[in-house]
């Protein structure tokens, strides 16, 4: 039977109950509708009604007579859409719904031309269309979401989108953007800011490069700093946060750095002062970075019994510990108040813990702490640091604490009598280096370093003990400078000091046997560990050795004031029985030339005899210098700075190293 013998011309606009209409057979969509465009759908009804008729036609048996049910060609969607609408209790299942009647064309082909023939709309035109709702109808993300079925999100996602650069969307609707990247460039409103990015761009054009160059002068929420301020103080102090809608931003980017700063210099400013009050410290400084470059010696605190008081709360606290572990040690989800208590009660233990180590109250008196920003936003404390001026006399030797220190690790023999002589020896370097120019005096330490670096490097078992010391040095003396040998590796480069002396006989020796260990080095790293694992014992010692040699840094320099490190490079010249006779003659060039008269006649004095000084005495400096360079070629005088003193007898670690050379010269 058809619609026509029912009394419903084709075409006709008709109003069929919603309980009466069911799905056809004959649609061409066969994929059901996902969850999330129904849901749309429904919010869009509820919000504007249906604004599209659906096209239905007559439901009829195999007879052909009518069943009273009418079959959905076009519209399924919105059928669906209005029975989640039933199930809301939002309508009825008699709600009327508006439908056109067709009869004439062939249902699958119009439902078929429903879903091909359309075009839908340009995600660009999206975005604006959302955009022109929010600024003409004031309605907010909350509201345009009901009105259309998605979430508020995606309201502000395409909002967000709706504000890019005119320019910039109209390069997306030609293909020359793709839509990842307009999304990056949504990350912020600024339109300006937007196409300057844009015109910085070359062939990269990914989105992340886009998000970078954004965000490059802000400070993203995961910065130490922006963890330690917290993004709620800075918000209200007047920061603003840059948010992407598209990405896991993880909090956003802070916009104002300086303030973001000056939070954080005014919060450690305040933990600074809070700690100097709570522990009488002479001072506290705040930083955000741990200043290396201190100069201070440090102090460390020392066991210490608990009082009474302290001894029976702790001994509470970790039994109610213990018997809340053996509670609920099967658990396998503590309870929120159980765990909380736990927490409470770890940080009660360990408060207490802590006073079972105890600062001297004269160094706390004299001492000081740094608070600095740790690298994962929280706040560290390093205590115990004593200020050259506020050092103390020693009260048996008359000297300072740090004094004390530096004679205590030389070791061996009685420190008031090592420390004097050792004041001997420097008292008469430092009277040389002020007879001598600051030129003149990184020329010769230059050489002396060369030299060190010659025999160290013949020398592993020496090599060990230096390496030894200088791990040491750092470990236990932070910022004491007592170490000669850089184990970052930090190679000096002393041609820098001491012009021509790659030229010099020392200088090719080691560029000898630098390039012989170059040529074994394989050509790939990777292959490096093989190598090395490869090699013989005493060659990987001579590899090792040449290796520390090369970080070796003796040279003094004016502004660098290191006295335990040169007084380290003494210890280790005559460890390695250094003789500088053999690498470095008076020269009129090296030497002799560049120090008054007096200096060349002391030379010649000290070198050759008395006599032979006061002979030359009456000479201009020119000749006095070309006639003191072959009285001084005989023999084997060496400026103070150049000298190794002689240690009573051979040592134990000399005797051994006498044989590292010719293991060293085997790997040559």
């Amino acid at each position: 039977m058809s619609a026509k013998s029912l009394g419903i011309p084709s075409g006709t606009e008709v109003r069929v109950p919603l309980s009466k209409l069911k799905k056809s057979p004959k649609n061409a969509r066969k994929t059901p509708h996902s969850e999330a465009a129904i849901e749309a759908l429904a919010a869009s009804i509820a919000a504007k009604g249906i604004l599209q008729n659906l096209v239905i036609e007559p439901e009829v048996d195999g007879e052909g007579a009518a069943t009273g049910f009418f079959c959905v060609t076009i519209g399924e969607g919105r059928r669906l859409a209005q029975l989640l609408r039933v199930t809301r209790k939002e309508i009825k299942k008699s709600e009327p719904i508006r439908c056109i009647v067709d009869t004439t064309n062939d249902p699958h082909e119009i439902s078929l031309d429903e879903n091909v023939t359309r075009e839908s709309m340009h995600p660009a035109d999206q975005f604006e269309a959302f955009r022109k709702l929010a600024d003409e109808r004031g309605f907010g993300a909350e509201e345009i979401a009901a009105r259309f079925g998605v979430t508020p999100n995606v309201v502000r996602q395409r909002l967000r989108l709706g504000a890019v650069s005119p320019k910039l969307i109209q390069l997306y609707r030609e293909g020359d953007l793709a839509l990842e990247q307009v999304m990056a460039f949504a990350i912020t409103d600024d339109q300006a800011r937007q196409e300057a990015v844009y015109e910085r761009l070359s062939y990269d054009r990914d989105a992340s490069t886009i998000r970078r160059l954004l965000t490059e002068t802000h400070v993203a929420a995961t910065d130490r700093r922006a963890r330690f301020v917290g993004l709620e103080a800075y918000a209200e102090a007047g920061g603003t946060i840059l948010r992407d809608l598209f990405t896991e931003d993880r909090g956003g980017y802070l916009e104002d750095v300086s303030l973001l700063d000056l939070l954080v210099t005014a919060r450690l400013s305040r933990e600074a002062d809070s700690l100097r009050a709570a522990e009488g410290w002479r001072w506290t400084e705040a930083h955000l970075d741990f200043p290396h470059a201190h100069g201070m010696r440090r102090v460390y605190p020392h066991p210490v019994e608990l009082s009474a008081d302290d001894q029976v709360a702790l001994d509470a606290v970790q039994s109610e510990f213990d018997r809340l572990t053996e509670q609920h040690q099967t658990a396998e989800e503590l309870p929120d108040e159980v765990d909380a208590r736990f927490g409470e009660l770890e940080t009660e233990i360990e408060r207490l813990a802590a006073k079972r180590q105890a600062y001297d109250p004269d160094d706390i008196v004299r001492g000081g702490a740094f608070v600095i920003l740790n690298h994962d936003g929280t706040l560290r404390i390093e205590r115990g640091f004593i200020r050259p001026e506020d050092e103390k006399p020693h009260a048996e030797t008359g000297q300072d604490s740090e004094a004390q220190a530096s004679e205590e690790e030389g070791g061996g023999g009685d420190p008031a009598e090592r420390a004097g002589e050792e004041e001997d020896g420097e008292n008469d370097e430092e009277e040389e280096a002020q007879r001598l120019s600051d030129t003149l005096v990184r020329d010769l330490t230059a050489h002396r370093t060369l030299g060190l670096r010659l025999n160290l490097s013949k020398q592993p078992d020496v090599t060990i003990v230096a390496v030894t010391h200088a791990l040491a040095a750092q470990v236990f003396y932070l910022g004491a400078n007592a170490h000669v040998v850089g184990i970052q590796p930090v190679k000096t480069d002393l041609s820098v000091h001491a012009v021509g002396i790659e030229d010099t006989q020392a200088g090719k020796a080691w560029s000898d046997r630098h390039a012989n260990w170059a040529r074994q080095m394989p050509k790939d790293a990777g292959s490096l560990w093989e190598f090395v694992a490869g090699l013989d014992h005493d060659s990987r010692m001579a590899l090792f050795a040449h290796c520390v040699a090369l970080t070796v840094n003796a040279v003094k320099l004016p502004f660098d004031r290191r006295p335990r490190a040169l007084a380290a490079a003494d210890r280790l010249a005559e460890a390695v029985g250094l003789d500088m006779t053999g690498y470095w003659r008076p020269t009129v060039r090296s030497y002799l030339g560049r120090v008054t008269k007096v200096g060349i006649l002391e030379a010649v004095r000290e070198g050759v005899s008395e006599e032979a000084a006061e002979r030359m005495s009456g000479m201009k400096k020119t000749e006095m210098a070309q006639a003191a360079e072959q009285l001084l070629a005989a023999t084997d005088w060496l400026p103070s700075l150049l000298r190794t003193a002689t240690p009573q007898g051979q040592t134990d670690l000399q005797s051994e190293a006498q044989g590292s050379e010719l293991r060293s010269q085997a790997a040559e």
